[in-house]
């Protein structure tokens, strides 16, 4: 918890010096108390300050300190409001603690923020941000046996009402009645029944078309036929982080009444085994109309992305799309836990992506559009493939993807390697769900009311 300072009684205090080294840390007792001292370097960013607010934390609660106060002025001087927000961002990403089943509570940590008096309006604008951020690492850390597509509907539907969003939840009955026959081939392989998830934020102009933001919702991924390893089973429940990243991005927005018009469409499904589960060398026909070549189910991600892009095209009459996911481990593999993939056919949306990427403090490496990558996922059967014949995973399925935007502005995000991990790269993660792009789509959006 960040709390004002009010001069109440705080454990220790921590210092920022910005003519210090960067990130170096000290520890010195005092007739005032305890000091913790962060040298931020000359030239500190919001991306540092939020980094040192998580690492002053981080180490404060090893010493079972239970309050502090933070002199927030030399940030605030170098930086302005957002070096305020940045670092109260930091601190409560660091006190983070992911959903236990286990007997017994972690202790409260709250810290106080002096020298950012004024600032009220832009610390609760970071607060809703960070909020929403650790309301989708709940539901990326929840297990799979208690988020289904049906409970993580309704957890998002009670968020999202509760801020004045518009919430339809379509089951299977509509969904199968508008044709969505990708969505389908991997949802009815479960028994619990699939859900597609469309959230709408009104804060634009009346009429105005909204960006889509599209998020892939798979609660439990086996991998169906193309069973996925021992190894492997172990993180499917994470495999809905891309839709838990644009609902919490709408709470945001909603919170913060950001005025922009936007549209989240989550595709909610488990891809298990059943009797009657898609196969290698099925045929099946997306929303869209194009037909596609399964020759993998574990690439059954992709499938549902095309039905709900098709649907926020033909349905929710979106003008931008983003679609986000942990989508391939080529990606992983390719760029490593601390950068996530993109891919767009539009350099506008590019640019306003890469923008908001950094104020946000994420990290996006776009990946090559070229002819040949486009035949890789051709079939001699179908209009498309989900997978490639002949490598470049992670760029070949953000173009199968793209093949459904219908030539609207339409970026790409693979964040199968950022949005879990085991070892915290960043000093504001915890182990486990890192709650990748929420504050990347949140300051998309933002930037587009903005005009920026």
């Amino acid at each position: 918890m960040v709390k004002p300072w009010q001069n109440e009684n705080a454990q220790w205090r921590i210092e920022l010096e910005l003519d210090g080294p960067g990130g170096a840390l000290s520890l010195r007792a005092g007739a005032q108390g305890r000091t913790l001292i962060l040298g931020l370097g000359k030239a500190p960013g919001t991306e540092t300050a939020r980094r040192a607010a998580a690492k002053a934390v981080k180490v404060l609660r090893e010493l079972g300190v239970e309050s502090a106060v933070l002199d927030a002025a030399p940030a605030v001087e170098a930086l302005g409001p957002e070096g305020a927000a940045a670092l109260a961002q930091g601190a409560q990403l660091a006190c983070y603690r992911q959903p236990s089943w286990k007997e017994g509570e972690d202790k409260p940590f709250t810290l106080h923020l002096a020298g950012a008096e004024g600032l009220e309006d832009a610390l609760a604008r970071a607060d809703a941000v960070t909020r929403a951020v650790c309301f989708a690492r709940d539901l990326v850390n929840c297990p799979a046996n208690l988020l289904t597509p049906e409970d993580m509907a309704r957890r998002m539907a009670e968020a999202a009402g509760e801020l004045g969003i518009e919430v339809d939840i379509l089951d299977g009955e509509r969904t199968r009645a508008l044709g969505m026959g990708a969505y389908h081939a991997v949802a009815d392989s479960a028994a619990h029944p699939p859900r597609l998830i469309v959230l709408r934020w009104r804060g634009g102009k009346e009429g105005a078309p909204p960006i889509a933001l599209v998020g892939k919702g798979v609660c439990c991924d086996t991998g169906g036929y193309c069973l996925k390893t021992a190894a492997g089973l172990k993180g499917t429940r994470g495999d809905m982080a891309g839709g838990a990243a644009v609902c919490g991005a709408l709470l945001a927005l909603a919170e913060n009444k950001i005025p922009v018009n936007a549209v989240a469409v989550i595709p909610a499904v488990e891809n298990r085994l059943s009797a009657d589960s898609f196969l290698p060398g099925d045929v099946i026909r997306s929303m869209s109309g194009k037909t596609i070549q399964v020759n993998n189910t574990d690439a059954e991600g992709r499938l549902i992305l095309a039905d709900a892009i098709t649907y926020a095209i033909r349905q929710e009459g979106a003008a931008k799309i983003v679609d986000i996911a942990t989508l391939t481990g080529a990606c992983v593999a390719a760029l490593g836990f601390t950068t996530a993939g993109l891919l767009t056919n539009h350099e506008g949306l590019f640019l306003a992506l890469m923008n908001a990427a950094k104020r946000a403090g994420e990290q996006y490496w776009r990946f090559p559009d070229f002819p040949e990558y486009h035949k890789m996922i051709e079939s001699p059967v179908a209009d498309l493939c989900n997978q490639s014949s002949d490598g470049c995973g992670a760029i070949t399925a953000g173009l199968f993807v793209g093949a459904f935007a219908e030539n609207r502005p339409w970026a790409h995000l693979d964040i199968a390697g950022t949005a879990w991990v085991d070892r915290p790269r960043w000093e504001y993660q915890t182990a486990g769900a890192t709650g990748a792009g929420v504050s990347t789509l949140y300051e998309l959006c933002r930037g587009l009311a903005d005009g920026a």
